[in-house]
């Protein structure tokens, strides 16, 4: 399998040469790109020249900051342009451990179409979150699963494998979530098609370098449109029972 890990950057100038050490270390046959959002702080320019340096990173520098979703959706296209088999997702601040990829990997490998590394299955934890974070993230896992019927225990997570075939099938055109729903919409639309979904569990770190991208408008607009998409499948769905009644 070609592969290769999206990593998309704003600001990350202190983390990303950590992370990104760690994986061509860890597994050194996955390409990397990082894509960055024109950081103030020249993270985009550290990233050329650890491109300049290694064949097998590569840099996409988009025009500003336009959220994580769209990052990713731009990483996804040049990957699957360039050919890639498995397209991963990891953050650049090493909560992600790139030692832990192997296992996802080994999932798509077994036949899964798109791995999620999980904090909230057996043998999956996280390190150095407050109750309030590991509250949240609960609590939008809970709310994201009763809402939306999914059988999946880490919803919310940003660890992930995408088989090609799997973002081929998708329309990226019409993925327009930004921030901490994007990552539900894609599993959303994966589940949705019937495909089959790993966890596999992973030991998320909080960063320890940089600030983080959290904020209350990006959990709000999580928790708007998972709410709007659950109770329109939900209407779809009591729909078609009264038509086929009728």
């Amino acid at each position: 399998m070609r592969v290769l890990t999206i990593i998309p950057t704003y600001n990350e100038i202190e983390s990303l040469p950590i992370t990104l050490r760690r994986l061509r270390e860890a597994v050194p046959a996955s390409d990397v790109l990082i894509a960055d959002d024109n950081s103030p702080d020249g993270t985009g320019a550290l990233a050329d020249e650890f491109a300049a340096r290694d064949s097998a990173v590569h840099v996409l520098h988009r025009a500003g900051k336009e959220g994580l979703g769209a990052a990713y959706i731009a990483g996804f296209r040049w990957g699957l342009n360039a050919g890639y088999d498995v397209l991963v997702e990891m953050d650049a601040d090493g909560s992600h451990q790139p030692e832990q990829l192997g296992t996802l990997l080994s999932a798509v490998e077994s036949g899964a179409d798109l791995v999620l590394g999980s904090r909230w299955v057996a043998g999956g934890k996280v390190v150095n979150w407050p109750l309030r974070r590991k509250l949240l993230s609960r609590g939008g896992s809970f709310y994201s699963r009763l809402l939306l019927g999914v059988p999946i225990r880490d919803i919310t997570g940003g660890y992930r494998a995408f088989r090609r075939s799997t973002l081929e099938a998708l329309d990226l055109d019409k993925v327009d979530s930004v921030g901490y729903g994007f990552q539900v919409d894609m599993l959303w639309r994966v589940a949705q098609l019937g495909l089959k979904i790993v966890e596999v569990p992973i030991t998320f770190v909080e960063r320890e370098l940089g600030a983080s991208k959290m904020s209350g408008n990006i959990v709000q607009e999580a928790i708007i449109s998972v709410t709007r998409w659950g109770l329109t499948a939900r209407a779809k769905k009591l729909a078609g029972a009264l038509t086929r009644r009728g």
